[in-house]
C-alpha cells in the first residue's frame, strides 16, 4: 500500500499532465491559449455590402473569439483594398472578381481564399427620362457612359451581346461615378453603366427620375477574400482563424438582416437606399466554387478583347489556394482541382 503522502504526490502529478495535455490539445484545435491573438490587417471596400461579412466578424467579436486581433482597413474600392494587400500594407483584402482577373494578368502573385458574397442585383444599367431607352433593346446608337476596365464595362459588354449589338453600335465615354450624375441632367450621356451603390446615388441626384435595369441574369458578382500568395502559404493557421470567423460573420448578415443592414449603415455609410431594398437579393455565405473560375476566365477573355490587358490565359487554380477552407469547411469547396 502507498502512504497518503506519496498518493498525494502521484494525483498531483497526473492532475497537472491533464491540465498540460488539455492545454495543448486547445493550443491546436485553434482555441484559446496563452498565446496573444495574432494581428491581421483587412483592408476592404468601405462602402460596399459585400464587405459586411469581415465588418460583421470584427464588430460581433468572431476574429477575437477566433484568436485575431483583426485591424480593418478602410478603402474607396476593391481595387485599391487589393493594391493594398498586394503592397504589404495589409494582410488580406476584400475585392471583387474583375480586379483579381487585372492583377494576376499584371503579374500580382494574387491569392483567393475565399468568396464571402455574390449578388447577381447589383450591376445595371440606368437611363435618363427622355432618352427613349426602355430596357436594353433600345441600347443601339445611344450614348454611354461606363468606367473603363470595371465590372460595369464587362457587364456592359454583356448585355450589348444579348441584344447582339457591338460597341460600335453604340458611343461609350469614359468616366468616373461622380461624373455620372451630371452627365445625365446635362444630356451628355442617355445611360450609365455601373453597380450599387452608385445606381441609386446616381439616380438620387437626379431627383429619382431615370429608370434602372438590373442585369440580374447576366452576371453574378462573387466579392472575394484575398492576399498575397506570399502571405497566405505562410500563415495556414492563422487564415483558418480568420474564416472561421468570417464564416460567423456571413451567416449573422444573412440571418439577421435588420441589424447588418443597420450595421453596415453606420460604418461602412454606402450611398442612397436601393442597397436595402436589394439586401434579400444578396447571398451572404464562405465558399470557393466553379462560378469564381469561369468568371475569372470569361472576363480574361473580354479583356483581351478589348485590348484592357495581354498576355496568355493563366490558370487561375494557381491563384486560389483551397487549404484554409477545405479545412474549415471542407462542403464549401467545390471547384473542380
Amino acid at each position: 500500500m502507498l502512504d497518503r503522502t506519496l498518493q498525494r504526490r502521484l494525483i498531483s502529478l497526473v492532475l497537472a499532465a491533464a491540465v498540460a495535455a488539455a492545454g495543448i490539445y486547445a493550443w491546436r484545435e485553434g482555441g484559446s491559449s496563452s498565446l496573444p491573438p495574432e494581428t491581421v490587417v483587412i483592408a476592404i471596400s468601405a462602402s460596399y455590402v459585400g464587405s459586411c461579412p469581415v465588418v460583421a466578424a470584427q464588430e460581433r467579436g468572431f476574429f477575437s473569439r477566433a484568436g485575431v486581433n483583426a485591424q480593418l482597413q478602410p478603402h474607396p474600392s476593391g481595387k485599391s483594398a487589393l493594391a493594398a494587400s498586394m503592397q504589404g500594407k495589409a494582410q488580406l483584402a476584400t475585392a471583387a472578381d474583375i480586379p483579381i482577373m487585372f492583377a494576376i494578368m499584371e503579374q500580382e502573385p494574387v491569392s483567393v481564399i475565399a468568396t464571402i458574397f455574390k449578388s447577381d442585383r447589383d450591376h445595371g444599367l440606368l437611363a435618363r427620362p427622355g432618352s427613349g431607352v426602355t430596357g436594353p433593346a433600345s441600347l443601339k446608337g445611344k450614348r454611354i457612359g461606363v468606367s473603363f476596365g470595371t465590372s460595369a464595362h464587362f457587364v456592359l459588354n454583356a448585355i450589348l451581346n444579348r441584344q447582339l449589338l457591338a460597341t460600335t453600335d453604340v458611343t461609350l465615354r469614359n468616366m468616373q461615378a461622380d461624373q455620372f450624375a451630371a452627365a445625365l441632367d446635362k444630356g451628355e450621356v442617355d445611360v450609365v453603366s455601373t453597380w450599387e451603390p452608385y445606381l441609386g446615388t446616381v439616380q438620387s441626384q437626379l431627383g429619382g427620375k431615370g429608370t434602372v435595369f438590373y442585369a440580374e441574369d447576366l452576371y453574378e458578382i462573387p466579392y472575394n477574400l484575398a492576399g498575397s500568395r506570399e502571405y497566405v502559404v505562410s500563415h495556414p493557421e492563422t487564415l483558418k482563424k480568420v474564416l472561421r470567423a468570417v464564416i460567423q460573420g456571413a451567416t449573422w448578415c444573412r440571418d439577421e438582416p435588420a441589424a447588418a443592414q443597420a450595421l453596415v449603415a453606420k460604418l461602412m455609410k454606402p450611398q442612397g437606399e436601393q442597397w436595402r431594398a436589394l439586401w434579400p437579393t444578396y447571398r451572404f455565405g464562405v465558399s470557393l466554387d466553379q462560378g469564381l473560375l469561369l468568371a475569372l476566365e470569361d472576363e480574361t477573355r473580354w479583356a483581351l478583347a478589348n485590348k484592357l490587358a495581354s498576355g496568355p490565359m493563366p490558370n487561375y487554380l494557381n491563384a486560389i489556394d483551397f487549404k484554409p477552407l477545405k479545412a474549415v469547411a471542407p462542403g464549401a469547396v467545390t471547384i473542380i482541382h
